[in-house]
């Protein structure tokens, strides 16, 4: 780590990095560029069902292909000290409790929210189960409104309380959820500004809360951008829809040139798909934030 502040690229190796990483590394290196910070990789290898080690050195060589640097480095599968450490701090608190309901249970008699996601209604909040094996941890959530800034986006006052409820931080077998990893990283990583993309929006009030639970008072500030979507399904890309993987289009005979500028021209940050250097991208990013940002 150094002292300048930083940002983070956090992809997740279940998968080879596609066009929709592409487009938000360009937005993390972009917004450093822009406010003057470091960025930090941070490999999130929570979900080690899915995990595996040939995509942790393909993020690393793929991102070195298009000529993206870092200053510092972490994985999450080598932090589960730090998780123990802020899990137990939440539970001397007072604001874990164990849960024994099942995914088909929720689903089938849970309320949902815009996004489809289930909002927990507290049902084993006052049961008292044990924090052992087949029950999850939930945090209880503040019924309070969080006023949060978006770089891009604008002003939003959320209460995570309607709008997710107590929300998982383990699961029913033992693994971490993304919610609760990727709060402990960003107040151990001192984390300034969190770029990510539009489908991560709704997570920021009750990341905002678990935060502040954990110590931080005064939290990130945010920049969530646009998504990129398939042409025939019209859903977002992800590696879920096998969407087409960089280096697949690398050795399919395109340059990184090429794909920054078509992958600019479809995120609407250029005018036409002309081959465009990483540097030159970066700047058209950099150059287009508010004076006052």
């Amino acid at each position: 780590m150094n002292d300048r502040p930083r940002t983070r690229f956090a992809p997740s190796p279940t998968g080879y990095l596609h066009r929709g990483h592409l487009l938000s590394a360009l937005w993390v290196w972009g917004a450093a560029l822009r406010f003057g910070y470091s960025v930090h990789l941070r490999i999130e290898d929570h979900d080690r069902g899915r995990t595996r080690p040939e995509y942790v050195t393909a993020i690393r060589e793929d991102l070195k292909t298009f000529g993206f640097a870092w200053a510092s480095e972490s994985i999450q599968s080598g932090k589960e000290a730090l998780y123990k450490k802020d899990f137990e701090l939440l539970r001397e608190k007072g604001l874990l409790y164990a849960c024994g309901c099942t995914r088909k249970f929720l689903t089938d008699t849970g309320p949902v929210n815009a996004e489809g996601e289930v909002i927990y209604q507290g049902r084993c909040r006052n049961r008292g189960l044990p924090f052992s094996a087949g029950n999850a941890v939930r945090f209880r959530t503040p019924d309070e409104m969080i006023h949060w800034e978006d770089l891009r986006l604008g002003a939003f006052d959320e209460n995570p309380s309607l709008q997710c409820g107590d929300f998982m931080l383990r699961g029913r077998t033992g693994e971490w959820t993304y919610q609760f990893a990727v709060c402990a990283d960003d107040i151990d990583e001192s984390t300034a500004l969190i770029v990510r993309g539009e489908d991560l929006r709704s997570s920021t009030a009750r990341q905002i809360a678990l935060m502040r639970a954990l110590g931080r008072s005064v939290p990130p500030r945010y920049l969530h951008h646009g998504l990129l979507y398939e042409k025939d399904s019209g859903l977002k890309l992800s590696k879920r829809q096998q969407s087409a993987s960089l280096r697949a289009e690398l050795a399919g005979g395109a340059s990184p040139e090429k794909i920054i500028g078509s992958v600019c021209l479809e995120a609407g940050l250029a005018k036409d798909d002309s081959p465009l250097p990483l540097q030159k991208a970066l700047y058209i990013i950099a150059d287009g934030f508010k004076a006052d940002f």
